[in-house]
């Protein structure tokens, strides 16, 4: 079913609806900001990535800055129900944790893997300057957090994780873990999944 901007309607004047699927508009914008960053992506940049002409894109949203956070929206709930998938994979909170290690691997290699995280461009390129940008950020890592330390909880309960692992400060590493695959896939050093995630899992050891 054809999606239009309805979290962006307030933000432009009364008119004809748009044409375009909201999802895969923002889908190639989020392509462009993890690929360039935010300040090397220009509006041409983004009529071009998202097929629009720039009144439309000034239509659905206000500026730039409002095309970004769109697209971090849209990047961010792909991958969380990627990661959920991952989860579900797993037959233990061992097993499933495994699992989303193995995908945060799977999505640092290869193509996907040089265009890099857009939540840890983020981090690194705006946080410090764009309070709003850093907010989401910092959500979007302690939801990450909280996943994987509920994921410890399951394992402790029901056995395949052993009660003296501590779930947050674990969950804390892992995600400084799962963060740096992100960036050594950007920089394209070579990753050697199994072994990797092998060794990550001696902290639930």
């Amino acid at each position: 079913m054809q999606k239009t901007a309805r979290r962006s309607q307030s933000a432009r004047p009364p008119g004809r609806p748009r044409e375009f699927d909201m999802d895969t508009a923002l889908d190639r914008a989020v392509r462009v900001f993890r690929e360039r960053g935010y300040h090397a992506t220009s509006i041409g940049d983004l009529t071009a990535a998202m097929r629009l002409a720039t009144g439309s894109i000034y239509k659905a949203f206000r500026d730039k800055h409002a095309v970004f956070l769109a697209a971090f929206e849209r990047y961010t709930a792909l991958r969380q129900e990627q990661t959920r998938s991952a989860a579900a994979r797993g037959a233990t909170g061992r097993e499933r944790i495994r699992h989303v290690l193995l995908s945060y691997v799977e999505h640092s290699q290869g193509s996907e893997g040089r265009r890099g995280c857009l939540v840890v461009g983020s981090a690194v390129e705006l946080s410090a300057l764009d309070p709003v940008v850093g907010a989401r950020v910092n959500a979007q890592l302690k939801s990450n957090e909280s996943v994987i330390a509920g994921l410890i909880r399951e394992g402790q309960a029901d056995g395949s994780i052993p009660r003296h692992v501590a779930a947050d400060h674990t969950a804390r590493l892992m995600i400084c873990i799962t963060q740096g695959l992100r960036v050594v896939g950007k920089a394209r050093l070579p990753l050697d999944g199994e072994r990797l995630v092998a060794v990550a899992m001696k902290l639930l050891a």
